[in-house]
């Protein structure tokens, strides 16, 4: 990747973390009197989508139900054939060290998730093949579904571009890492190009009273 490509993952980046700020709110919340009324677990439920979608292993899971809900997570979008624009690969090899540095804390209390924009393609098979290939460690999983709920749930997240046109285009959603601690409705993101160890120490801004992952030497 030139300095101009990169620069122009990181300024989409940027944006991507703007818009993901504010996730959009679902619309099946509760009937009730007032905001103040809506307990927090609604609250938390109400900002996503619980779609259902297949894992790498070939599991079913509802993405808030068996994902995210009470977990630390990190999300990414990808899929496994890029064109000369995308940057799937190298986001893919720069997770695993981010996945070597937090050790056996990823699967334990750190979950990691990739979603494929390109499901027609990317079936459990093709996914499972990806993550071996790169060496992809257990509590990382990559998912697949229809292309439909997939659709939903990328704009769902934030991965829009507010150019239709760039929107349709998977390369503009696949620069940016968002990772949050659900119970705790704190939500962030970074270009997932940064340095593995800068994404450890930017996840750990986050995390109230845990030890700070060491960055690698």
């Amino acid at each position: 990747m030139d300095r101009r490509h990169f620069l122009g993952v990181t300024a989409t980046a940027a944006l991507g973390l703007a818009v993901y700020s504010a996730l959009p709110e679902r619309s099946d919340l509760p009937e009730k009197t007032g905001y103040a009324e809506i307990s927090s677990e609604e609250r938390r439920r109400s900002r996503f989508l619980n779609v259902p979608l297949t894992t790498h292993e070939g599991r079913e899971v509802r993405f808030y139900d068996d994902l995210i809900k009470g977990k630390t997570v990190l999300l990414n979008v990808m899929y496994t054939v890029c064109t000369a624009e995308a940057i799937c690969p190298l986001a893919t090899a720069n997770l695993v060290g981010f996945q070597e540095i937090l050790g056996d804390r990823v699967g334990r209390d750190v979950f990691m998730y990739s979603i494929t924009l390109d499901p027609a393609n990317d079936t459990p098979g093709v996914l499972k093949r990806y993550a071996k290939a790169f060496g992809v460690k257990p509590g990382w999983t990559f998912l697949t579904g229809e292309k439909e709920e997939i659709e939903r749930l990328r704009r769902n997240l934030g991965y829009v571009n507010l150019d239709p046109v760039k929107d349709k285009d998977p390369s503009q959603h696949s620069g940016m890492l968002r990772y949050g601690i659900e119970p705790m409705e704190r939500w962030a993101g970074c270009p997932i190009l940064s340095r593995p160890e800068v994404i450890a120490r930017q996840l750990s801004f986050i995390e109230p009273g845990r030890e700070r992952p060491k960055p690698a030497a």
